[in-house]
């Protein structure tokens, strides 16, 4: 069942109105080719996928039955098509993270799952890693054989931790959007959160939550009031870092924008950033 009434806010609607896909013993071979897109869009990240990538051969063995939907997973994620796509440009925690997404249908629930997996990757190497997604009784008890691994994270159901659905968040941003897309790149979403063991703000796809969205813009200022260029600005000396969302800025609405701010001025940009239509995030000292 939906975890939440605000799925259409959330962007997360279609996965509470779509059942999972399931290669049924009766399938015709329109099924099969609708489990194989399935499979692709799941653990490709919504990536495109080019006729010349496509694993023909694997292809052919679930269409003959020779293998289970659950091998078929398999053979994608060790592929080179999905290291070429998730492993070779990413951080290995980032990749642990889309590994979770892709293969579990959740995000990460604590600092300790990452490290098992870095782990094993470093020991026993990447293969050897996938495996223990798709072979773990967690995968067996919720999609068994022949069901396509799908996002779980929205749900509740048993062994699934509440945590899980505000991590969601951070791996998932739209439907439409791509894994290889994110704005915040190839850098692990979710570090933070799991090393300091506390649950993130949920922040809704760029198509929920009435059109806006935020993320952290870490790249567009300094968390720190760059090596004390404001000492001795003001009567107290304190900075604040305003993260802002939706802000309109020459007819234009950003994401997200970061301002540095005295204290003394503190207030008068919070003003300003409301009449501008924007939607404060987080205020914290610089």
């Amino acid at each position: 069942m939906a975890i939440t009434t605000a799925a259409s806010r959330l962007g997360t609607s279609t996965f509470a109105e779509t059942a999972p896909v399931e290669l049924r013993p009766s399938a015709t071979a329109e099924d099969v080719e609708i489990v194989i897109r399935a499979v692709y869009r799941q653990l490709l990240g919504n990536d495109y996928i080019m006729a010349s990538e496509r694993l023909t051969s694997a292809e052919s063995l679930l269409k003959n039955r020779s293998i289970s939907v659950r091998d078929f997973v398999l053979s994608v994620a060790k592929s080179d098509l999905y290291k070429q796509k998730f492993l070779y440009n990413n951080f290995q925690t980032r990749t642990i993270e889309l590994n979770y997404k892709h293969l579990l249908g959740r995000a990460p629930y604590d600092e300790a799952e990452v490290i098992y997996h870095l782990d094993l990757y470093q020991n026993e190497g990447f293969d050897a890693d996938i495996d223990s997604y798709v072979n773990s009784l967690e995968y067996q008890e919720n999609f068994g054989e022949n069901i396509v691994p799908y996002y779980r994270g929205f749900n509740t159901q048993r062994s699934q931790k509440t945590v899980g659905f505000n991590r969601m968040f951070r791996l998932y941003r739209g439907y439409a959007n791509s894994d290889r897309a994110q704005l915040e790149g190839s850098k692990a979403h979710l570090i933070r959160e799991l090393a300091q063991n506390r649950t993130n703000t949920i922040v809704a796809p760029s198509g929920g939550s009435d059109g806006w969205s935020y993320r952290p813009s870490s790249d567009s200022a300094p968390n720190t009031c760059l090596g004390g260029a404001f000492v001795g600005f003001g009567q107290d000396g304190k900075v604040f870092r305003i993260e802002v969302t939706g802000l309109r800025q020459t007819g234009v609405r950003r994401s997200s924008t970061t301002f540095i701010v005295p204290y003394e001025q503190l207030s008068n940009r919070m003003q300003q950033i409301l009449k501008q239509g924007g939607k404060i995030a987080s205020i914290t000292t610089a």
